[in-house]
């Protein structure tokens, strides 16, 4: 028997959570042809994994990639991780319906968080798939429909229950971008306008979509000071409403009154889990969130298109309301101001700022912190990115090691020399999973074994997509695969300098593919959209 590739002499972490084995694994035509003993076979290219362990390629539960990979088709920041699948339209936010307002309009709200400078002439998935798959991507993307692009596509955007008119046409959007392969629907209700839904509204919406086959609903839930034990108890309302499985987003706990609560909230998901409601969560290994100044202020003043927005912070009157409302802080608890960094800017005349705190700014331009956030929000059209330490390590060992939890980055596709070059992106976007497997594996064993780690990339994330040809090291499987050196892999992203690769990945495949070969990125292009019931 002749292959494409071979990989000898490999470790197989299958991402079952079985024991690891000793194996050879054949490739031809994009699939897992042969697992064993290989050898004396024939093969186009032959990888000597000798002292590595070979794993399916990691499904990055939680990303923002939905455009980035437009300027960045090679996806280098999670490609060089091992990262073979994105999945996208988290937090709400998705490049698609653009519904009756068109593209433009979804663009002029969402891409102020959705990161990509190529202007979206798209209006459903399909057309947001052709337009990648025609560009090429290396890697594959997921995509989920988002609870925001849908208010923005049906006109549901100020602070008040959507009309009857308005949710009518959210849940026929949502199902139409279901039946054109969306996996989910994903909402953000702490970032307008999904945060003007209603629970009711989210139901509705949920009982939509829940008869296609694998759907479910994805949370970044109404989070903040006080609110950690609140917004699981709604996720899981919903969930059991609407008779849906649920996904609860990067789990973490950013209120520094309830650090060490961690357990009294996967419990809630334990006795909801003992009730009959599938209901799991991702997390990211790092102390610090990726956030933006608009999760800073007021919900009420962000109500409406950005034009609206802007209005309001010129009126004298609603901007001292403002400040004063920032300055008290979500829940009565002030923000630690220092631990907010700026991470972009779109202004050449703001370029300096990034990577300062709003109290380094504030005593620059003599103002108050809750005005910096203000008139950057102003000067900056309603989109400042920023980091925020706001976690405590043993809060993130504890969500990472329960069973409960797969890996979600939370971060995009991107390159060192693309658009978010000049940036300081969250670490996460180079090094979430080599880092799982350096410092939490290899480092601090207590935390996980290999195999439980692989499982939570792997498996796990592949089972609740409903994916049945990935996330496994399994003959008849698309051979998306991902070498990596047990005892060298490790991250390199810092706060400072986050635009690093990891070390020991040498070789990462999608679909038999190689384009991360011996450590280097090799522009091929093999990813693929995949579509809920097709992957």
């Amino acid at each position: 028997m002749a292959f494409d590739v071979l990989i000898l002499n490999g470790i197989i972490v299958d991402g079952t959570g079985s024991p690891r084995y000793c194996a050879d694994v054949g490739i031809s035509n994009g699939r897992i042809e042969a697992i064993g003993s290989l050898e004396h076979a024939e093969a186009a290219r032959r990888i000597d994994a000798a002292g590595h362990v070979v794993a399916p390629g990691f499904i990055d539960m939680h990303t923002h990639s939905d455009v980035s990979l437009l300027d960045d088709p090679g996806g280098e920041s999670k490609a060089h991780q091992g990262v073979t699948t994105e999945v996208t339209g988290n937090c709400s936010y998705s490049p698609f319906p653009a519904g009756r307002g068109g593209p433009k309009a979804l663009q002029d709200d969402l891409g102020k968080s959705l990161i990509g400078n190529v202007p979206w002439e798209w209006n459903t998935l399909d057309d947001w798939a052709g337009a990648l798959e025609s560009n090429g991507i290396s890697i594959n993307v997921a995509p989920q429909v988002g609870n925001s692009a849908l208010q923005i596509a049906s006109g549901a955007i100020e602070d008040r229950p959507a009309t009857s008119d308005e949710l009518r046409e959210m849940k026929r959007l949502a199902a139409e971008a279901v039946e054109m392969g969306a996996f989910s629907l994903s909402t953000g209700l702490s970032v307008t306008p999904s945060a003007y839904a209603s629970t009711d509204e989210i139901v509705a919406i949920c009982e939509s979509i829940r008869h296609y086959e694998g759907a479910f609903y994805v949370t970044h839930a109404r989070v903040g000071n006080g609110l950690h034990i609140s917004a699981i108890e709604e996720a899981i309302e919903i969930g059991q409403r609407a008779d849906i499985p649920v996904q609860f987003s990067h789990m973490a706990i950013i209120d520094r009154r309830a650090y060490g609560e961690g357990p009294a909230m996967v419990d809630l998901l334990v006795k909801a889990r003992e009730a009959g409601l599938d209901i799991t969560y991702d997390m990211y290994p790092y102390t610090a969130a990726g956030a933006g100044f608009n999760q800073l202020m007021p919900l009420w003043v962000q109500a409406g298109t950005t034009e609206d927005f802007m209005a309001r912070l010129r009126d004298p009157d609603l901007r001292r309301r403002v400040s004063s409302e920032i300055t008290a802080g979500h829940g009565g608890v002030e923000p630690q101001w220092d631990a907010w960094h700026v991470a972009y800017i779109h202004t050449e005349g703001n370029r300096r700022l990034v990577g300062k705190n709003i109290v380094e700014i504030a005593d620059e331009r003599e103002i108050a912190p809750a005005d910096v956030v203000i008139e950057l929000m102003e000067e900056e059209n309603g989109s400042v990115p920023t980091l925020v330490h706001n976690r405590v390590e043993s809060d993130v060992r504890y969500f990472m090691g329960h069973n409960l939890a797969m890996i979600g980055s939370d971060g995009n596709a991107v390159s060192p020399i693309g658009p978010y070059k000049d940036a300081l992106p969250h670490p996460r976007f180079y090094g979430t999973h080599p880092r799982i497997l350096g410092r939490y594996v290899r480092e601090q064993p207590s935390v996980l074994t290999l195999e439980q780690a692989i499982h939570k990339m792997t498996g796990f994330p592949a089972r609740r997509m409903g994916m049945k040809d990935r996330g496994h090291v399994k003959e008849g499987l698309t051979a998306d695969l991902v070498v990596f050196d047990p005892e060298t892999v490790i991250d390199n992203a810092t706060w400072e300098h986050p635009h690093q690769y990891p070390d020991g990945i040498p070789y990462v495949l999608v679909r038999g593919v190689p384009v991360v070969d011996e450590g280097r990125h090799t522009a091929a292009r093999p990813g693929k959209v995949l579509r809920r019931g097709q992957s």
